[in-house]
């Protein structure tokens, strides 16, 4: 059995690290039957039953978090309906992004369907790299961007789509990003993995009132692309740490 690195508990709630690949719960539309699931791990892991608070993408590794029990759940859920919990990412994406720090206001479809929705997301660009190597057929160079993401509003591949919009896609992603750029780091840098991930989440514990933060270590694959395209983080560690 697959252990899950738990990054946070006490009496109401409990956080994991989530790998790739790992779904948060079973859904009839996963047909894969070898799939995991973050849920039924946990739940083995623990020996209780445990309440998924939110959702992240299956190739996104990060915090997740659960309640211990449907009033610790329930209790919970007002911060995410009005959006007063944070979440912040952290992705690699192709080129140099137009400002330092910005914001991308662009409406997505519901559900990959007609209906439009408000969408913004708010970036840093925390560090820029060029490369020597040549991922497509204009420049002889790479250009790549380490960033920090908050989701003002949480729709479906929200980041990924908007990246993808903005033609900055990112690293790894095979549904929303770019392919060239995907063979290139799986040749090159032998990646086969999607380079977004949950490192923190902010919230007030309702039973407490205390304000807490939760972190998730950038799992290995990503640390070595940075370490690949000598990208430090050293803004990172600088923000883990205040």
């Amino acid at each position: 059995m697959i252990e899950l690195p738990i990054v946070f508990e006490d009496e109401e709630y409990i956080a994991i690290n989530k790998p790739a690949g790992v779904l948060v719960h079973k859904t009839p539309l996963e047909k894969d039957p070898e799939a995991l699931f973050a849920v039924q791990l946990l739940e083995e892991q623990v020996g209780y039953k445990v309440y998924p608070m939110h959702r992240i993408d299956r190739p996104t590794t990060g915090v997740l978090l659960f309640g211990k029990r449907s009033k610790a759940a329930s209790m919970l859920q007002p911060q995410f309906i009005d959006n007063s919990i944070k979440k912040y990412y952290l992705s690699i994406v192709r080129g140099y992004l137009p400002e330092t720090h910005g914001t991308i206001d662009h409406p997505l479809a519901k559900d990959m369907k007609f209906s439009m929705q408000e969408a913004r997301t708010e970036y840093w660009s925390l560090e820029q790299s060029e490369v020597p190597y040549v991922s497509s057929d204009r420049y002889k160079t790479s250009r790549y961007s380490l960033v920090k993401v908050y989701p003002h509003t949480g729709r479906m591949h929200q980041i990924r789509r908007h990246f993808a919009h903005l033609r900055h896609y990112i690293i790894g992603d095979k549904t929303h990003g770019d392919n060239k750029q995907n063979n290139f780091f799986a040749s090159q840098f032998h990646l086969g993995n999607m380079l977004l991930h949950a490192w923190e989440m902010n919230f007030i514990q309702p039973f407490s009132n205390q304000a807490l933060t939760i972190n998730a270590d950038i799992p290995m694959h990503f640390k070595k692309t940075m370490s690949d395209l000598n990208l430090s983080g050293a803004e990172i560690v600088a923000q883990s740490i205040k």
